[in-house]
Protein backbone atom coordinates (compact mmCIF):
# COMPACT_ATOMS: atom_id res chain seq x y z
CA UNK A 1 0.00 0.00 0.00
CA UNK A 2 1.33 3.42 -1.00
CA UNK A 3 -0.26 6.31 0.88
CA UNK A 4 -0.47 9.79 -0.59
CA UNK A 5 -1.70 13.08 0.82
CA UNK A 6 -3.25 15.26 -1.92
CA UNK A 7 -3.60 18.96 -1.10
CA UNK A 8 -5.94 21.15 -3.13
CA UNK A 9 -5.54 24.82 -3.90
CA UNK A 10 -7.52 27.57 -2.24
CA UNK A 11 -5.49 30.71 -1.68
CA UNK A 12 -5.41 31.86 1.93
CA UNK A 13 -7.97 29.17 2.84
CA UNK A 14 -5.19 26.61 2.41
CA UNK A 15 -4.18 27.51 5.98
CA UNK A 16 -6.96 25.07 6.89
CA UNK A 17 -4.73 22.25 5.65
CA UNK A 18 -2.15 22.92 8.36
CA UNK A 19 -4.69 21.83 10.97
CA UNK A 20 -5.73 18.86 8.84
CA UNK A 21 -2.12 17.71 8.51
CA UNK A 22 -1.66 18.07 12.26
CA UNK A 23 -4.68 15.82 12.89
CA UNK A 24 -3.35 13.21 10.45
CA UNK A 25 0.05 13.18 12.16
CA UNK A 26 -1.65 12.91 15.57
CA UNK A 27 -3.53 9.88 14.27
CA UNK A 28 -0.29 8.22 13.18
CA UNK A 29 -1.08 8.41 9.46
CA UNK A 30 2.09 8.91 7.43
CA UNK A 31 2.29 9.45 3.66
CA UNK A 32 4.71 7.80 1.25
CA UNK A 33 4.35 10.78 -1.06
CA UNK A 34 2.66 14.19 -1.05
CA UNK A 35 1.09 15.89 -4.06
CA UNK A 36 -0.13 19.48 -4.09
CA UNK A 37 -1.51 22.12 -6.38
CA UNK A 38 -1.48 25.92 -6.11
CA UNK A 39 -1.50 27.05 -2.45
CA UNK A 40 -1.79 23.40 -1.43
CA UNK A 41 1.59 22.83 -3.05
CA UNK A 42 3.22 25.24 -0.61
CA UNK A 43 1.82 23.20 2.28
CA UNK A 44 2.82 19.98 0.52
CA UNK A 45 6.43 21.01 0.12
CA UNK A 46 6.85 22.41 3.62
CA UNK A 47 5.25 19.33 5.19
CA UNK A 48 7.37 17.00 3.05
CA UNK A 49 10.47 18.82 4.27
CA UNK A 50 9.61 18.25 7.94
CA UNK A 51 6.67 15.79 8.31
CA UNK A 52 6.43 16.23 12.08
CA UNK A 53 4.52 18.34 14.58
CA UNK A 54 7.57 20.56 14.90
CA UNK A 55 7.61 20.99 11.14
CA UNK A 56 3.92 21.87 11.23
CA UNK A 57 4.70 24.52 13.83
CA UNK A 58 7.06 26.08 11.30
CA UNK A 59 4.42 25.86 8.57
CA UNK A 60 1.87 27.52 10.85
CA UNK A 61 4.39 30.31 11.39
CA UNK A 62 4.67 30.78 7.63
CA UNK A 63 0.92 31.28 7.33
CA UNK A 64 0.76 33.60 10.34
CA UNK A 65 3.43 35.79 8.76
CA UNK A 66 1.86 35.94 5.30
CA UNK A 67 0.15 39.19 4.32
CA UNK A 68 -1.75 40.27 1.24
CA UNK A 69 1.09 42.63 0.29
CA UNK A 70 3.39 39.58 0.07
CA UNK A 71 1.04 37.84 -2.37
CA UNK A 72 -0.66 40.70 -4.21
CA UNK A 73 1.69 43.73 -4.05
CA UNK A 74 -0.32 46.24 -6.06
CA UNK A 75 1.77 48.74 -8.01
CA UNK A 76 0.12 51.31 -10.32
CA UNK A 77 2.69 50.84 -13.11
CA UNK A 78 2.27 47.05 -13.09
CA UNK A 79 -1.52 47.41 -13.18
CA UNK A 80 -1.47 49.85 -16.08
CA UNK A 81 1.05 47.94 -18.18
CA UNK A 82 -0.72 44.66 -17.45
CA UNK A 83 -4.14 45.98 -18.43
CA UNK A 84 -2.75 47.42 -21.67
CA UNK A 85 -1.02 44.19 -22.67
CA UNK A 86 2.58 45.18 -21.99
CA UNK A 87 2.97 42.68 -19.14
CA UNK A 88 1.58 39.16 -18.69
CA UNK A 89 0.43 39.84 -15.14
CA UNK A 90 -1.00 42.59 -12.97
CA UNK A 91 1.41 42.04 -10.08
CA UNK A 92 5.03 40.98 -9.68
CA UNK A 93 5.90 37.68 -8.03
CA UNK A 94 9.11 39.12 -6.54
CA UNK A 95 7.70 39.66 -3.04
CA UNK A 96 6.14 36.21 -2.88
CA UNK A 97 9.42 34.70 -4.07
CA UNK A 98 11.34 36.57 -1.37
CA UNK A 99 8.83 35.47 1.27
CA UNK A 100 9.11 31.82 0.26
CA UNK A 101 12.91 31.93 0.19
CA UNK A 102 12.94 33.41 3.69
CA UNK A 103 11.03 30.37 4.95
CA UNK A 104 12.36 27.46 2.89
CA UNK A 105 15.74 28.73 1.76
CA UNK A 106 17.46 27.47 -1.39
CA UNK A 107 15.76 24.09 -1.43
CA UNK A 108 15.06 21.51 -4.11
CA UNK A 109 11.97 19.38 -4.55
CA UNK A 110 13.90 16.11 -4.62
CA UNK A 111 15.61 16.74 -1.26
CA UNK A 112 12.55 16.51 1.03
CA UNK A 113 12.15 13.84 3.72
CA UNK A 114 9.00 12.57 1.99
CA UNK A 115 8.80 12.64 -1.82
CA UNK A 116 6.80 15.68 -2.95
CA UNK A 117 5.28 16.49 -6.32
CA UNK A 118 3.99 19.91 -7.36
CA UNK A 119 1.34 20.20 -10.07
CA UNK A 120 1.28 23.24 -12.37
CA UNK A 121 -0.45 23.91 -15.70
CA UNK A 122 1.30 24.21 -19.05
CA UNK A 123 -0.33 27.38 -20.41
CA UNK A 124 0.49 26.53 -24.03
CA UNK A 125 -0.75 22.93 -23.94
CA UNK A 126 -3.50 23.37 -21.36
CA UNK A 127 -2.35 20.26 -19.53
CA UNK A 128 -1.21 19.55 -15.96
CA UNK A 129 2.53 19.22 -15.40
CA UNK A 130 4.02 17.34 -12.46
CA UNK A 131 7.22 18.85 -11.05
CA UNK A 132 9.25 16.43 -8.93
CA UNK A 133 12.71 17.95 -9.02
CA UNK A 134 14.36 21.30 -9.33
CA UNK A 135 14.31 24.59 -7.47
CA UNK A 136 11.44 24.52 -4.97
CA UNK A 137 10.68 28.25 -5.00
CA UNK A 138 10.45 28.27 -8.81
CA UNK A 139 8.05 25.32 -8.73
CA UNK A 140 5.88 26.90 -6.04
CA UNK A 141 5.74 30.19 -7.92
CA UNK A 142 4.70 28.31 -11.06
CA UNK A 143 1.86 26.38 -9.43
CA UNK A 144 0.66 29.58 -7.71
CA UNK A 145 0.79 31.80 -10.82
CA UNK A 146 -2.89 32.72 -11.14
CA UNK A 147 -3.32 33.63 -14.83
CA UNK A 148 -3.73 37.33 -15.45
CA UNK A 149 -2.57 38.15 -11.93
CA UNK A 150 0.95 36.71 -12.10
CA UNK A 151 2.99 36.22 -15.27
CA UNK A 152 3.70 32.59 -16.25
CA UNK A 153 6.85 30.99 -14.87
CA UNK A 154 8.97 29.44 -17.61
CA UNK A 155 10.58 26.17 -16.53
CA UNK A 156 12.32 23.85 -18.99
CA UNK A 157 10.96 25.94 -21.84
CA UNK A 158 7.31 25.61 -20.74
CA UNK A 159 5.18 28.57 -19.58
CA UNK A 160 3.59 27.34 -16.35
CA UNK A 161 0.67 28.79 -14.42
CA UNK A 162 -1.60 27.87 -11.52
CA UNK A 163 -2.00 24.12 -11.09
CA UNK A 164 -5.59 24.62 -10.01
CA UNK A 165 -6.57 25.40 -13.61
CA UNK A 166 -6.18 21.77 -14.70
CA UNK A 167 -5.77 19.83 -11.44
CA UNK A 168 -7.05 21.70 -8.42
CA UNK A 169 -7.18 18.41 -6.51
CA UNK A 170 -4.50 16.27 -8.20
CA UNK A 171 -5.76 12.79 -7.30
CA UNK A 172 -5.16 11.40 -10.78
CA UNK A 173 -1.57 12.58 -10.67
CA UNK A 174 -1.11 10.94 -7.26
CA UNK A 175 -2.37 7.64 -8.62
CA UNK A 176 -0.09 7.91 -11.65
CA UNK A 177 2.79 8.39 -9.21
CA UNK A 178 1.93 5.07 -7.54
CA UNK A 179 -0.52 5.97 -4.77
CA UNK A 180 -2.99 3.23 -3.86
CA UNK A 181 -4.54 4.98 -0.86
CA UNK A 182 -5.19 8.72 -1.03
CA UNK A 183 -6.12 11.25 1.65
CA UNK A 184 -7.57 14.35 0.00
CA UNK A 185 -7.18 17.63 1.90
CA UNK A 186 -9.62 20.16 0.41
CA UNK A 187 -9.73 23.76 1.52
CA UNK A 188 -13.44 24.53 1.39
CA UNK A 189 -16.36 22.45 2.59
CA UNK A 190 -19.91 22.58 1.22
CA UNK A 191 -21.82 25.81 1.70
CA UNK A 192 -25.10 25.94 3.53
CA UNK A 193 -27.83 24.69 1.12
CA UNK A 194 -29.74 27.52 -0.50
CA UNK A 195 -27.41 30.19 0.79
CA UNK A 196 -26.22 32.50 -1.98
CA UNK A 197 -23.15 34.73 -1.75
CA UNK A 198 -23.32 38.52 -1.91
CA UNK A 199 -20.75 40.81 -3.49
CA UNK A 200 -18.84 40.55 -6.77
CA UNK A 201 -15.85 38.62 -5.38
CA UNK A 202 -18.04 36.24 -3.38
CA UNK A 203 -20.23 35.45 -6.39
CA UNK A 204 -17.19 34.85 -8.59
CA UNK A 205 -15.58 32.54 -6.06
CA UNK A 206 -18.84 30.65 -5.52
CA UNK A 207 -19.16 30.02 -9.27
CA UNK A 208 -15.51 29.00 -9.65
CA UNK A 209 -15.94 26.67 -6.69
CA UNK A 210 -18.75 24.87 -8.52
CA UNK A 211 -16.54 24.52 -11.60
CA UNK A 212 -13.59 23.09 -9.67
CA UNK A 213 -15.93 20.89 -7.63
CA UNK A 214 -17.32 19.20 -10.75
CA UNK A 215 -13.84 18.65 -12.17
CA UNK A 216 -12.65 17.12 -8.90
CA UNK A 217 -15.72 14.85 -8.72
CA UNK A 218 -14.96 13.56 -12.21
CA UNK A 219 -11.35 12.84 -11.27
CA UNK A 220 -12.40 11.03 -8.10
CA UNK A 221 -14.73 8.79 -10.09
CA UNK A 222 -11.91 7.40 -12.24
CA UNK A 223 -9.38 6.83 -9.45
CA UNK A 224 -9.10 3.10 -8.79
CA UNK A 225 -7.47 3.16 -5.37
CA UNK A 226 -8.97 3.87 -1.98
CA UNK A 227 -9.74 7.56 -1.43
CA UNK A 228 -10.53 9.39 1.82
CA UNK A 229 -11.84 12.92 1.28
CA UNK A 230 -11.36 14.77 4.55
CA UNK A 231 -14.17 17.13 5.59
CA UNK A 232 -12.97 20.69 5.23
CA UNK A 233 -15.16 23.11 7.16
CA UNK A 234 -17.45 25.49 5.30
CA UNK A 235 -16.16 29.03 4.92
CA UNK A 236 -19.26 30.89 3.81
CA UNK A 237 -18.30 34.41 2.80
CA UNK A 238 -14.56 33.75 3.24
CA UNK A 239 -12.17 35.46 0.85
CA UNK A 240 -9.19 33.40 -0.38
CA UNK A 241 -7.36 36.65 -1.12
CA UNK A 242 -7.49 37.83 2.52
CA UNK A 243 -4.90 36.57 4.99
CA UNK A 244 -6.44 37.30 8.38
CA UNK A 245 -7.89 34.63 10.65
CA UNK A 246 -5.18 32.06 9.97
CA UNK A 247 -5.37 30.54 13.45
CA UNK A 248 -9.14 30.12 13.16
CA UNK A 249 -8.74 28.33 9.82
CA UNK A 250 -6.09 25.98 11.19
CA UNK A 251 -8.19 25.17 14.25
CA UNK A 252 -11.27 24.46 12.11
CA UNK A 253 -9.22 22.16 9.90
CA UNK A 254 -7.83 20.27 12.87
CA UNK A 255 -11.19 19.77 14.57
CA UNK A 256 -13.01 18.64 11.43
CA UNK A 257 -10.29 16.15 10.49
CA UNK A 258 -9.73 14.82 14.01
CA UNK A 259 -13.47 14.20 14.41
CA UNK A 260 -13.66 12.42 11.06
CA UNK A 261 -10.69 10.19 11.84
CA UNK A 262 -12.13 9.35 15.24
CA UNK A 263 -15.43 8.29 13.65
CA UNK A 264 -13.57 6.03 11.22
CA UNK A 265 -11.68 4.38 14.11
CA UNK A 266 -14.91 3.82 16.04
CA UNK A 267 -16.54 2.16 13.04
CA UNK A 268 -13.46 0.02 12.41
Amino acid sequence: MTVSFVLAGGGSLAATQVGMLRALVDAGIRPDLVVGSSAGAINSFCFAQHPTQRGLDRLAGLWRGLRRRDVFPLHPWHLVTGLFGRRDGLVSADRLAAFLRSHIGIARLEDTSVPVHVVATDLAAGQPVVLSEGNAVDALLATSALPGVYPPVVLNGRPLVDGGITADTPVRQAEELGATEIYVLPTVGPSEPGRLPHGAVAVLLHAVGHMFGRATAMDLEVVRGRVHVLPAPAHDGANPFAFGGTDVLMEKGYRATAAALERVQVVA
